[in-house]
Formats: C-alpha cells, sequence, structure tokens
C-alpha cells in the first residue's frame, strides 16, 4: 500500500496532523481550566466548537470537495489552518484566551474540506481489492494517536505552556501542508458547471444517498450506531467510580487499554481485510460492541470490565473500517464528498443526542440500563445491514449461473 504515492503521502501528512490536534486540544482543553477556575461552561465550549462544524459544514465542505481539485483543497486547508494558529497565538500573548475557541471552531472546518478530498484520492487512485486495507491503516493511525496525542499533548503543554504548544501545533499543520504537495497534481479539472449551481448539488447529493439502498442503509446504520455510542460516551466515569469503586483518576487507564486494544485491531484488519468483507467488518463490531457493553454495565470486576474493554477495543476499528470501505464501495467518485458530508452527520448528530440523554437516563434509571440500551441499539444497527448481505448473496448466485 505503500508504494503507492497517494497513500504515502496522505498517511504522512496525517501523521503530522494528528499530533498536531491533539497537542493542540490538549493544550486548550488544560489552558481553558486553568484560566476559568474549571468552568464547566467553557470546558463544554471546546466540545461544542470542536463537533459543531461537523453539524453546519460536513455537507457542504463534501459538496464543494466534489467540485475542487483534492490537492489543492488539502494543502489549502492544512496551510489555512496553520495560518490560524499563528494569528490567534498573537491574540493570545494579548491575553485573548476566547481566541482559542475560535481556532478550534475554524480548524475544525478546514477538515470539513478536507478530509472529503482525501476519500475522493483514494477513490481514484487506490485499487478495489486495497481499499479496505488503507482505510484499516488510517484507522489503526486514529488509534495510535489516541493513545500517545492525550499524554503527548498534556506533556507540551504541562512543559512549555500555552504559546509554544500553539507553535507546535501551527509547524505540524504547515509540515502537513507541505509534505501534501509532494502529491501527484490534480488530473480532474473543477467541476463549476455554468448549468449547475450549489444548490442544485446540495440536492443531487442527498438524491443519491436516498436512491442507493446501500447508503440509504448506512444512514439507519449510522443513526442507531450513533445514539449507542453517544448514551454511554459520558458514563465512563461513572462505570470507574460506581461500578469499580475506583477514584476518577483511574479512568485513564481504563482508556488506556481500550486504546491499546483498537490499535491491535486496526493492525488485525489490515492482516485480513482482503478475505472479510467491510458489511461483515461492520456487522461484528456492531455485535460484539452489543455483548460488551452489557457486560461492562453490569461488571464490578478491574479484570473483567478491562477484559472486556480490550475486547470491545480490539473490534471498535472494524466499525469505522467497515463504514468508510461500504462508502467508497458504493458511491461514485464524483459523489464522495457529498455521501460522506450526508452520512457523517446523522451519526455526529444522534451520538450528540445520545450524550445529551445518557446522564438524564442513568439518573432516572440505572447505569446498567443505559449500557444495556447501547447494546439494544448497537444490535438494531448490526440487524439493519442484512440487506447488503441478501445483496451479496444474490450477486454471487448471479455469477454462478
Amino acid at each position: 500500500m505503500l508504494n503507492n504515492p497517494y497513500v504515502r503521502t496522505i498517511v504522512l501528512s496525517r501523521v503530522l496532523l494528528n499530533l498536531g490536534i491533539w497537542v493542540r486540544n490538549f493544550a486548550i482543553l488544560l489552558y481553558v481550566t486553568d484560566m476559568t477556575g474549571n468552568n464547566p461552561v467553557y470546558v463544554s465550549l471546546i466540545s461544542v466548537v470542536e463537533f459543531a462544524p461537523i453539524f453546519l459544514f460536513a455537507f457542504i465542505g463534501g459538496t464543494f470537495a466534489d467540485r475542487w481539485r483534492p490537492k489543492r483543497t488539502m494543502v489549502s486547508s492544512d496551510v489555512l489552518s496553520a495560518v490560524s494558529v499563528f494569528l490567534v497565538l498573537i491574540a493570545v500573548h494579548n491575553g485573548s484566551w476566547q481566541a482559542l475557541l475560535v481556532l478550534t471552531f475554524f480548524s475544525a472546518v478546514m477538515s470539513q474540506f478536507s478530509q472529503p478530498s482525501a476519500m475522493k484520492l483514494f477513490k481514484q487512485h487506490v485499487p478495489a481489492d486495497q481499499l479496505q486495507s488503507v482505510m484499516a491503516m488510517f484507522q489503526s493511525m486514529v488509534a495510535f494517536f489516541t493513545v500517545i496525542g492525550p499524554i503527548a499533548g498534556a506533556f507540551v503543554y504541562q512543559k512549555f505552556g500555552i504559546e509554544t504548544s500553539l507553535i507546535a501545533t501551527g509547524v505540524l499543520f504547515l509540515g502537513s501542508g507541505l509534505i501534501l504537495i509532494l502529491l501527484p497534481r490534480d488530473l480532474q479539472k473543477e467541476t463549476q458547471s455554468q448549468q449547475q449551481n450549489l444548490k442544485q448539488e446540495l440536492i443531487e447529493g442527498l438524491r443519491y444517498v436516498w436512491n442507493n439502498q446501500a447508503l440509504r442503509t448506512l444512514g439507519a446504520t449510522f443513526a442507531a450506531a450513533g445514539l449507542a455510542a453517544g448514551l454511554i460516551q459520558p458514563l465512563a466515569i461513572f462505570v470507574t467510580i460506581e461500578n469499580l469503586g475506583q477514584d476518577k483518576s483511574f479512568l485513564q487507564w481504563l482508556l488506556t487499554v481500550n486504546g491499546a486494544a483498537m490499535l491491535v485491531g486496526g493492525g488485525f484488519v489490515i492482516a485480513f481485510a482482503k478475505i472479510i468483507t467491510p458489511q461483515t467488518l461492520l456487522a461484528l463490531g456492531l455485535t460484539v460492541s452489543a455483548i460488551g457493553n452489557v457486560g461492562i454495565g453490569w461488571s464490578t470486576s478491574i479484570i473483567f470490565t478491562m477484559l472486556l474493554l480490550v475486547l470491545n477495543g480490539f473490534f471498535y476499528p472494524t466499525i469505522h473500517i467497515g463504514i468508510n470501505t461500504l462508502i467508497l464501495n458504493h458511491t461514485e467518485g464524483p459523489y464522495i464528498g457529498r455521501v460522506g458530508g450526508t452520512l457523517t452527520p446523522i451519526f455526529m448528530g444522534m451520538m450528540v443526542l445520545g450524550m445529551s440523554l445518557g446522564g438524564l437516563l442513568k439518573d432516572q434509571l440505572s447505569l446498567f440500563t443505559v449500557y444495556t440500551v447501547s447494546s439494544l441499539l448497537f444490535l438494531t444497527g448490526s440487524a439493519m445491514l442484512i440487506p447488503l448481505f441478501k445483496k451479496k448473496t444474490s450477486k454471487a448466485a448471479v455469477l454462478e449461473q
């Protein structure tokens, strides 16, 4: 896979970009808590400005990514993110820490243009039988930074302070953009037809998803999985305190175990990607998550809970790898950005809804009940994939005839 110049170059740029994002996120989180005396409103705003662009710009960003040349779009996004970091650095130096929220928002907006452009390049230049392996590689990279990112971000901030953290972030973003310049020149011209305006392209994208059975199925699965994940997202701290009887600081070890298992799981998928279909990967990940969540909500044993977190973490990458591969396999190149921009907000929207309801349901019912509801939703999402398996079987029967 790394012999492919598109894969190799984008992987190298994403290493720098992911590291920059983690340094930025943790530096901002720690700095804002220091400046506001752990004010929960401002701490919550950090999450809002990270997730809001997904709702506001994912579909628009995906539409423009379909229009524009992907290399130029990705380079411009990273360079503009770097410039915004240095502008915010000046504001912070002059005492305006609120500018950090603007930085996070702007950088997240740029991601909504850059990410679909990368997917578009993979669709165009990666052989179909390697797409799942490439998605597995990227998911492993995400898992890797989930483990080391918080450590790196906290170290840079605590050792050198917010200004040095921002300088490091800007340099890493700029480095990512410079690496992307090494991509082969865009061959596809920008598709800004005089007969088709942005509104028409947006409507075309929605119609394309609705008319594609596989993508409609994924949308329903996204909704169920997003709600399931959101319900338990804020409750891990209660598993630590109430079920396991540990101090809240023990949560970091649970997260580390889970993140390390994700890294190994991503490597497993890379090794076996060519013999496992993406719908099988997705269904497997959702089903294992359902089983693991019931156990985690019930367990009062540290060892058993950690084993379940290892199980969940190992199979968690199969969910994202399966989803991304299915999107690429069932979407034509000109629609990649708009399809991703349609489906991603569904997942994130239901996840935020679940996060809003999780704490309330826990207070009204119980921790175990909420985890059980989450498991049922994961199973529902898995069951929704049955039409994709039937479609695969019918195609195989036709080929045999």
